[in-house]
């Protein structure tokens, strides 16, 4: 909780809103205690200083009842107990100091007049001085303390003004002095540095008529002379010691939004002689300076070159200096012969704004002015750097996105306050902006006559929305078209060609890719970089957004070669996504996955068969990153481009985009068994499973294409393995899944090895040997984690969590089960949500709080939809309820539960599914004392699944209450006969609504 006494006295709740603490009487309390915070306040002062010097009788009988209401009014806003505390000397509100007002005042104070540099003064002042909300204890009679702290703040505020003027920010102070010392016109300090304000910032003679004024008043009203530090003042303009520049910095007529290169800038202002802002058009550059030279100390000179060509002539002008007396005879001295004579003992940092059209003559000017004139510094803004030994780049680029938004936002709020645009709209606007501050300025000036929502839309004619700006500012700053024409024209004849090629490239480019699809040079590339053009970092040339879309219009079609040189980038990486460079190549294909896609959309219209081609290199790419579904509208368009039958040659990689096409009605059946082995992407075989279009028939075929190579050997494991536990083959599924996983890691491939991992767990699981199970399931959620498969991540830690909660760690289960839905929504795989919510249900189940679990279930199933994955968290949701409903005793929805698992699993040929449901429904039979079908039917769960799992308590508890009503004998006859039951013949009667009956 905080306290606030600088201002009407207040209680604040953490989140800022305050505590209703009553009357004046209470507040005082409040207020005194808060001011020795900490510290034990004596009950005669508090009486003191809510009464003052004559206290009514019963006054200390009032103060424990004012207490006691204090307290309650703290506690009643949520303040823990004991924050006013008594003891045998008095009260005491035990807070930290910080958490009052005044007490931070006086630290932030503190450390301002400590801190030697000016800029970081204004900023504690600052701070400080914003914690006043008005007159301090206002509304409470206590008017020495008041006075007291009134003085403290206005000591602050002089000593502000102080480190202002230290920095040379003379005219932006003029104004607030002058407020101030109408309210305290005999206040000596504040009136110094009123003449001293108007002295630097070339107004002497108003600087004059103010001493004179207040000298008059002083001995007016005081009878007194003008204190040491206004005379000095006086004497100061009289010498005119501190001439002002012939150019101030400009003041902007909008807040800043703070940006981390300011930081970076000031501090190399500190430590260089000559620092360059670089970036492209639109950047903030300029803004960045202005803002660094406001609160750089000492004399600053701005000079604005966008409009000129002549730099010495220019330079000279800002500063008003002649380039002759108006006496001297002859000709006029060289301009920068001038300069360099008037400023050789003059400390001074001159500012030159907008040197990219006169770069090499702002070079000449600088390198002469630097070498001659000690005391100089230079901050230049540039589309490039001026090239000189000893400059420092400070390179300014996009916004970041939190910064981008609140510029968006106060621009907006400027021009249609009162309709905050929504969040998320903006946060789209500024991203397809590159967060260019001019950009977005522009965009938010469209509100006057646009809706967010509608400047979002229109955002693809960017240049033709953006053609209005501010009518002050300069024609290359009006319009974005206008900027990015201005960085053109600077371009040669070469660069141009390059750009206009460049851009298309979506999502930048690595050298040899510019080499090979625009035919560029190194040379050019590096001009095109040094004018802020192109970015360069991480090994990648970038071109913004903006400047890409401008550069377009203006460059020759360079798509073919774009898509033909994806097409073998991808044809090349898809084979190391099989192996050990896996890892390398998924990172390699990331980093070019916006060109990737941009190259399927050009050929998906004007060459299928390189669509083709490229769909079918990607198509493993797209299953390791959980990104299956982009493929699809694609897919779409090329299928309907190729018409019913593949291009010669081409029928694998035909299949592979069928597959991926939203149109499950394509006839692909009869192009699947015209295959011819080996398939050269072996995985079409798991994509073709996990497809709507799955046909038992059609998977044999194709399982028989899969070739011999080390790779695809290993893979046709899995499917053996696959096949043999859903028939209940459990040791000879986990033979096929341990060769696999010998193959997977001989080969370096880390989803294969955690595919297989998780599969010997489930087995391990069963057998009831957990630690077994604990290491190889951390070892497959360790894998998949280095894949960033965060969906399949999140998979295994629920797979992991079932393990968990059957070895009786409820704990770590739920731990595993909530970290996998939170992993699951943020990777948007809803299925694996209600995996999660339904191992949650089991642990609500197994604690006894039936009604959570089914709350859990039911939340749970509307999510698990997918026809063909689904199936599998929709038997064990089903099973779930079942169990739930049979501890309620509705013994009939139980059975109805199970048997909705039970048909699942059948239709999904899944044997340990149908093994689940058949052990809920042996409950419900032992529910019904049909002990002996009970006994039976677990038995058949048993010979279904291969075998029994060790550790489940739910068949465990059914299991030890037949055998005591049937006896040992009865029960493992009854038992026997259900494991001996052919599997054929179990699934057979399975899908009779009698079997699980029993009737």
């Amino acid at each position: 909780m905080q306290f606030a006494i600088l201002g009407p006295v207040e209680a604040r709740r953490p989140d800022g809103t305050p505590v209703a603490l009553g009357g004046p009487q209470l507040r005082g309390l409040l207020a005194l205690l808060a001011l020795d915070a900490g510290r034990v306040v004596s009950a005669g002062r508090l009486i003191d200083g809510l009464h003052g010097e004559h206290p009514p009788e019963g006054a200390a009988e009032a103060l424990q009842s004012q207490v006691s209401r204090l307290r309650r009014r703290l506690r009643d806003g949520g303040a823990p107990d004991g924050l006013v505390e008594f003891t045998p000397a008095g009260y005491r509100l035990a807070v930290d100091p910080a958490d009052v007002d005044v007490h931070r005042f006086d630290r932030l104070t503190g450390q301002a007049r400590e801190t030697p540099d000016p800029a970081g003064k204004i900023e504690l002042f600052t701070e400080a001085l914003a914690l006043w909300r008005g007159p301090a204890l206002d509304g409470l009679a206590d008017p020495p303390r008041a006075a007291r702290l009134a003085e403290l703040r206005l000591a602050a505020t002089e000593d502000r003004v102080e480190a202002g003027l230290a920095l040379g920010h003379h005219d932006r102070l003029v104004a607030e002095l002058r407020e101030l010392t109408r309210e305290h016109p005999l206040r000596e300090r504040l009136a110094a540095q009123l003449v001293r304000a108007l002295h630097g910032s070339g107004r002497s003679a108003e600087a004059l008529a103010v001493f004179a004024e207040v000298r008059a008043r002083l001995a007016d009203e005081l009878g007194a002379d003008p204190s040491p530090g206004l005379a000095d003042a006086h004497a100061a303009v009289l010498r005119a010691a501190a001439p002002a520049p012939a150019r101030r910095v400009p003041v902007p007529l909008a807040g800043f939004v703070g940006r981390a290169e300011l930081d970076r800038l000031t501090a190399a202002l500190r430590e260089a002689r000559l620092v360059t802002l670089t970036g492209p058009g639109g950047a903030g550059k300029t803004r960045l300076a202005v803002e660094a030279a406001a609160r750089a100390a000492g004399e600053v000179c701005f000079v604005e070159l966008a409009t000129t060509t002549e730099v010495p002539r220019a330079v000279l002008a800002a500063l008003g200096l002649r380039e002759q007396g108006v006496l001297a005879p002859g000709a006029p001295a060289d301009p920068a012969d001038r300069l360099a004579a008037g400023l050789a003992d003059r400390p001074l940092l001159l500012v030159l704004d907008n040197c990219e059209h006169v770069v090499a003559a702002a070079a000449r000017l600088v390198g002469r002015l630097l070498g001659e004139c000690a005391g100089l510094r230079v901050l230049a803004t540039s589309r490039e750097a001026l090239g000189l030994t000893g400059e420092t780049l400070v390179p300014v680029g996009a916004l970041p996105a939190g910064a981008a938004a609140r510029l968006f936002t106060d621009r907006a709020a400027a021009v249609a306050p009162g309709a905050a645009p929504e969040p998320g709209v903006v946060t789209r606007i500024c991203a397809a902006l590159d967060g260019l501050p001019l950009a977005i300025e522009l965009a938010a000036a469209r509100l006057r006559s646009l809706s967010a929502d509608d400047v979002a839309a229109r955002l693809g004619d960017r240049f033709g929305l953006l053609s209005r700006g501010d009518r002050t500012a300069e024609p290359r700053h009006r319009t974005l078209r206008g900027v990015v024409e201005w960085s053109w024209d600077l371009l040669d004849p070469a660069e141009q060609r390059l750009a206009g090629r460049f851009a298309v490239f979506a999502g930048g480019a690595r050298p040899a890719a510019v080499e090979r699809v625009c035919a560029g040079s190194d040379a050019v590339l590096t001009g095109l970089v040094e004018k802020s053009f192109v970015q360069f970092g991480g090994g990648r040339y970038r071109m913004l957004e903006t400047i890409r879309a401008f550069c377009a219009e203006q460059g020759d079609d360079r798509r073919a070669a774009h898509a033909k040189y994806f097409l073998d980038f991808a044809c090349a990486h898809e084979p190391k996504l099989r192996g050990a460079d896996q890892l390398t190549a998924l990172a390699e294909l990331t980093a070019e996955h916006a060109d990737l896609h941009a190259a399927l959309r050009w050929s998906a219209g004007e060459d299928p068969g390189t669509a083709l081609r490229l769909m079918a290199a990607l198509s493993w790419y797209w299953w390791l990153r959980g990104l299956r579904s982009e493929a699809t509208p694609i897919a779409d368009t090329v299928l309907a481009a190729v018409g019913p039958e593949p291009p010669p040659g081409l029928a694998e990689e035909y299949v592979l985009c069928a597959i991926q096409a939203s149109d499950t009605d394509v006839a692909i059946e009869p192009i699947l068994r015209r295959l011819d082995g080996p398939l050269r992407y072996p995985y079409l075989f798991l994509l073709w499973a996990f497809s709507p279009r799955t046909k038992a028939e059609d998977g044999e075929r194709l399982a028989a294409l899969i070739g011999e190579d080390a790779w695809s050997r290993a893979f046709a494991g899995i499917g053996d393995g696959l096949g043999a536990q859903y028939r209940g083959r459990i040791a000879e599924a986990e033979a096929h899944f341990s060769a696999s996983l010998a193959a997977f890691r001989a080969l370096g491939d880390r989803w294969g090895e955690a595919s297989t991992l998780e599969k010997l767990a489930e087995f391990a699981d069963w057998r009831g040997d957990h630690g077994r199970f604990r290491e190889l399931m951390d070892e497959s959620v360790r894998l998949a984690g280095e894949l960033g498969a965060v969906g399949d991540a999140a998979e295994l830690l629920c797979r992991r969590a079932d393990g968990v909660l059957r070895a009786g760690d409820a704990e770590a289960a739920k731990a595993d089960y909530e970290a996998a839905a939170a992993q699951a929504r943020a990777a948007g795989t809803p299925l694996t949500v209600a995996r999660a919510r339904g191992g949650l249900g089991e642990i609500a189940r197994r604690a006894g709080d039936l009604a959570a679990a089914r709350r859990w279930y039911s939340s749970a199933l509307g999510l698990a939809t997918d026809p063909v994955t689904g199936g599998e968290t929709r038997i064990r949701l089903h099973t779930g309820s079942g169990w739930t409903a049979a501890a309620e005793g509705r013994l009939d929805e139980a059975a109805e539960l199970h048997q909705e698992a039970l048909a699942t699993a059948l239709e999904h040929a899944n044997l340990p599914g149908a093994a689940q449901a058949i052990e809920g429904l042996a409950g419900v039979l032992a529910g019904r004392d049909e002990d002996e079908r009970a006994a039976f039917l677990l038995g058949v769960a048993v010979g279904l699944r291969g075998a029994p799992v060790t550790g489940d308590a739910d068949v465990a508890g059914v299991a030890d209450r037949v055998r005591a009503r049937l006896g040992a004998g009865a029960y493992a006859e009854a038992f026997g006969r259900g494991r001996e039951l052919p599997p054929e013949q179990a699934v057979e009667e399975a899908g009779q609504r009698r079997f699980a009956l029993g009737s």
